[in-house]
């Protein structure tokens, strides 16, 4: 199944757009995304995205601190970019994230990670990092189980503008480790592959 997007008057304003994205009632177990201006309405994830969610959340849970979490249907805005995305993985301070109603501000997250989805891949790609630079974020990994030479694990950091910096790629089976504050290394070979 792929996504679906909503198309939007392009003259609506940014709160017109998150009221539609709040208010809507959008199919149960989907993911629903504002992204570039457009309302993108994915299917759940396959269960090996699940699983190497999991097991990249085990790993930060052994190296963070005790006022973040992680969060796994967390929204986070970037109104300069039209975005309401919401990461396979964010970690932010847990005390900001109690006290939002339906997102928090992108700068609040200190990682986000992304595993991509066939139908989703180039958001994962190109528009969801954009939007991530722009925002500020220290720290952006995307695991890509559908890069075309084979899966993938990118770090990417040092924001500047509406761009990464890439601090680390592995093929699949390869470590990659994250500096500090986490500190950690993943075992990519961890995960399953399609």
């Amino acid at each position: 199944m792929s996504a679906l997007t909503v198309s939007q008057d392009p003259d609506q304003n940014w709160d017109d757009l998150v009221r539609f994205w709040e208010e809507m009632e959008w199919p149960e177990g989907s993911k629903v995304e504002i992204i570039e201006g457009i309302i993108t309405v994915s299917p759940a994830p396959a269960s090996r995205h699940n699983v190497i969610a999991e097991r990249i959340q085990r790993r930060l849970y052994s190296v963070i601190p005790d006022d973040w979490g992680i969060f796994q249907t967390l929204a986070i805005s970037v109104p300069s970019r039209l975005g309401m995305l919401i990461p396979d993985l964010l970690v932010a301070p847990v005390e900001e994230c109690a006290e939002a109603e339906s997102h928090i501000p992108a700068a609040l997250a200190e990682l986000v990670v992304e595993v991509t989805s066939r139908s989703n891949a180039q958001h994962d790609r190109v528009s969801k990092p954009a939007a991530y630079a722009t925002a500020g974020i220290p720290l952006y990994l995307l695991i890509d189980r559908w890069a075309p030479g084979g899966p993938t694990a990118t770090l990417f950091g040092e924001p500047k503008g509406d761009v990464y910096r890439v601090l680390r790629a592995v093929k699949f089976g390869d470590p990659i480790t994250l500096p500090e504050p986490f500190g950690v290394t993943i075992d990519t070979g961890e995960f399953p592959v399609d």
